[in-house]
């Protein structure tokens, strides 16, 4: 697992305001967390900080901070817990931080993704369904894999691919259940030709239709019966 540095500065100062002025300056707010302890104040630029999430790594980059500024805090190193963005544009708000030891092992999400392509898609014409997108792992933070890749090249129609079946780095445990499909082929939609769609929609309308009158007809044929005088009334005489 890569490794990279980013520099980060002590921020004493907090609330939204001082947080809008930094963001206009190009700074954004941080906090490193570690359990049992209260979390460290920082504040990182955004340019660098956008460099260290382009890596191959993506967010699961292990990072060394090294922080300047009141406290003579020593460096620190972490890997990314959660970043808040503006909903429009997407722009970082926040940063959050977990401080980890590298002998100590950490759970993460690591990206599954494929490899080849199926026999059933490339000669039968069906559809690679990726059911899921990442796993959930438990690992030194020095082995935590950039992705995990599934080879699907012998997949066909109705093939599908398990956790248990992802074949992973040495010293990579996964957490999800072993059972859960990863990937399936499903087989190609079969589109109904659009004159026989109109023409399913024309022949309902009319069997409603003759089904109304043929009820008509026989509620018409059918004799009526005469009221019966209730019980103990006297019939009138003619």
């Amino acid at each position: 697992m890569e490794k990279i540095i980013l520099k980060a500065e002590t921020r004493t100062a907090t609330g939204k305001k001082i947080a809008k002025d930094l963001r206009a300056k190009g700074i954004i707010p941080a906090n490193v967390y570690k359990s049992g302890k209260q979390a460290t104040n920082l504040q990182v630029v955004v340019t660098d900080l956008k460099d260290v999430l382009h890596t191959r790594a993506g967010e699961n980059v292990i990072i060394t901070l090294k922080i300047s500024g009141e406290g003579n805090l020593k460096d620190k190193t972490v890997v990314i817990k959660e970043i808040q963005r503006e909903p429009i544009k997407s722009q970082i708000l926040h940063i959050d931080f977990n401080e980890i030891s590298l002998t100590e092992t950490l759970k993460v999400n690591v990206p599954l993704v494929s490899r080849g392509e199926p026999v059933g898609v490339k000669v039968d014409g069906g559809i690679l369904e990726h059911i899921m997108r990442e796993l959930q792992v438990e690992c030194l933070p020095t082995a935590i894999p950039e992705k995990l890749e599934v080879d699907v090249s012998n997949m066909k129609i109705g093939d599908a691919i398990y956790v248990k079946n992802v074949v992973l780095p040495e010293g990579v445990k996964v957490l999800n259940d072993a059972e859960l499909i990863v990937m399936i082929v499903k087989p190609p939609k079969v589109e109904v030709p659009k004159e026989e769609v109109a023409a399913e929609g024309a022949v309902e309308p009319e069997l409603i239709r003759k089904k109304k009158e043929e009820a008509v007809e026989g509620e018409a044929a059918a004799p009526k019966e005469e009221a019966k005088p209730a019980a103990g009334a006297k019939e009138e005489k003619k």
